[in-house]
């Protein structure tokens, strides 16, 4: 299963880090047991195992060491002498599979060779998986990655155990895998004296008169993060969600490099970063499972949700609200990131036609030229219609600005479908932005 998979590509990297050679069973007797149980506050909890069964009365806040121990034996004689299933062996489908299929994940009908070790590397590979806000997780197979993440199990463990910290759940180890990749990988944000308090000023925990919890980072910041460690790379990674009803979508590829590229856009267009590059960074990103869905997670994934709705109707930017402005910097580099002509041109082309389509709207008497331009022009659902509308602008211009349409009709014909509805509304949205200059 994927998880032994992952527990044994750390594992090897541990071992040829530490210059040790710690079986399955030692590690996670020595580790992973003794970070993730061996306390008052659980760090993972993982439904029907020997760690959560509890005798009558017991709590897992009030277990004794002795207790802790017993429950560890537990797991040792499973590991040793029964067919692995979920209870035990981390992304094993459960006991009986056709019964409880929808608590069943990762499940095949290759009969797959499991021996004790894969238990123990089961349950390392869970506690490295990565959860992000749509009730998914993912897991890479890549060693920086796994030793990286380990590094966070010991933080969360030290916030855990602090008493000043009573109130911080426990349980949510891969939601502060998410958190804690996304901030110890960007060099921007990082840094080695960081407390509690900084982590709560970065929005890692969530804190309230009741309770102080791990918040859920967006897969698209994650992905920022990723991509300044691997800037030209693409990864496979495996998406997935335990819970009362396990999720399965598959091995998804990451293409990494479309983080740098979105950067590489965003200077050439504006500059160094004026806005709040967190803020910024989070403005991208369909849901998890719709970009999943696309087969492939990049440039296209990474298209900002909130720009959808200006995408299929005649919706505009007012920039009458403050974060119209940020809005608009994270459309646009998206919109220019996806277009294919060179992308230096188009920097300086779409503002350029913007101001002739103002000019021509600013100069007309009465309301057909807006209507023309705000109600025709700019809802067109086709090439054809957007062409149509251009050449009814024609008989009204001269000079440098009918020439400038008339280039733009021939751009728009060699455009593709998926192209034009990308120009449109960067053409759109440039429109709005000079209208507010002015």
């Amino acid at each position: 299963m994927i998880t032994a998979v992952i527990g044994r590509t750390f594992l090897n990297a541990y071992n040829e880090k530490n210059g040790q050679e710690l079986s399955p069973r030692a590690f996670f007797e020595k580790e992973y047991w003794e970070l993730f149980y061996n306390h008052p506050k659980y760090m993972q909890w993982v439904t029907n195992s020997p760690f959560v069964q509890m005798k009558s009365g017991q709590k897992p806040h009030l277990l004794s060491i002795d207790q802790r121990i017993e429950k560890l034996e537990n797991l040792f004689e499973k590991a040793k002498n029964e067919i692995p299933d979920a209870s035990f062996a981390l992304g094993y489908p459960a006991s009986e599979s056709k019964e409880y299929a929808s608590t069943s994940g990762l499940v095949s009908n290759v009969v797959i060779p499991a021996n004790e070790d894969e238990v123990y590397l089961s349950w390392i590979g869970s506690g490295l998986g990565i959860t992000v806000a749509g009730g998914f997780s993912i897991l890479f197979d890549n060693p920086s990655i796994t030793l990286q993440t380990f590094k966070g199990w010991k933080i969360y463990r030290k916030y855990l155990n602090d008493p000043t910290l009573e109130k911080l759940r426990g349980n949510q180890i891969n939601t502060w895998n998410g958190r804690w990749l996304t901030y110890s990988l960007n060099p921007e944000e990082y840094r080695e004296d960081f407390d509690f308090s900084e982590l709560t000023n970065q929005k890692i925990f969530k804190v309230d008169t009741t309770m102080a919890e791990v918040s859920t980072v967006s897969w698209s910041q994650l992905f920022f993060s990723l991509s300044t460690q691997f800037p030209k790379a693409e990864m496979m990674g495996y998406v997935y969600g335990f819970g009362q009803t396990n999720k399965t979508i598959g091995f998804i590829p990451f293409q990494l490099k479309s983080g740098e590229n979105i950067k590489e856009v965003y200077q050439k267009l504006f500059g160094n970063f004026k806005t709040n590059k967190k803020e910024f960074e989070s403005l991208f990103g369909m849901h998890i499972k719709r970009a999943c869905e696309l087969g492939s997670i990049g440039l296209q994934a990474l298209r900002p949700e909130s720009m959808k709705k200006y995408m299929t109707d005649g919706k505009n930017l007012s920039f009458k609200k403050e974060e119209d402005t940020i809005n608009y910097q994270a459309y646009k580099t998206w919109l220019v990131a996806m277009l294919t002509r060179n992308k230096e041109e188009i920097t300086d082309y779409t503002p350029k036609m913007a101001e002739v389509i103002l000019r021509y709207r600013n100069t007309g008497k009465g309301m057909s030229r807006v209507t023309l331009v705000e109600k025709e022009l700019f809802t067109s659902k086709s090439k054809r219609g957007f062409i149509e509308s251009l050449t009814l602008m024609i008989p009204d211009l001269d000079g440098e600005d009918l020439e400038s349409l008339k280039t733009l009709k021939d751009e728009i014909h060699l455009m593709t479908n998926e192209e034009f509805g990308y120009f449109l509304t960067l053409l759109k949205f440039d429109y709005a932005y000079q209208q507010k200059k002015s």
